[in-house]
């Protein structure tokens, strides 16, 4: 194996930096595999739900200002992030603040250095007034 050293039973791959192991003990039901407390934050958005919003951590939770939404609008703001770099990857999803599950959609439809663009696309039959809640993560990449 040319890429690796001994150190023992195992061996390590001299291609890793950095940190060099992600992992999670799957064998206990509260293992978890994320960012540490430190490095969440929350944010609320205000004015509209098309202001931006900033929150310079890798994962968060954006409360929406609940300002109407017709039904098959998609609403679209920046979260400004110096956390961010133009290859990373950003998730987000709808957790909260919604009277009826599925009325929206979250999607992110831009990432740049510094700065995301989300979306929320009204998917219910009316118009809805909700401080909808999204939580984010980013994947840093390098």
């Amino acid at each position: 194996m040319a890429n690796t050293k001994p150190i023992g039973v195992a061996y390590s791959d001299q291609d890793i930096t950095g940190a060099d192991t992600v992992s999670a003990n799957l064998v206990y039901s509260t293992a978890e595999l994320g960012y540490a407390t430190a490095a969440q934050g929350t944010v609320t958005q205000l004015t509209s739900k098309s202001t931006a919003v900033t929150l310079n951590k890798s994962a968060g939770q954006i409360t929406m200002n609940n300002a109407a939404l017709t039904n098959g609008a998609i609403i679209s703001f920046t979260l400004n992030n110096t956390l961010l770099s133009a290859r990373d990857v950003l998730t987000v999803n709808v957790s909260g603040g919604i009277a009826t599950t599925g009325t929206y959609t979250a999607f992110v439809s831009t990432v740049a250095a510094g700065s995301a663009v989300i979306s929320l696309y009204n998917v219910s039959a009316g118009s809805l007034s909700e401080a909808v809640v999204l939580n984010y993560a980013v994947i840093h990449c390098v």
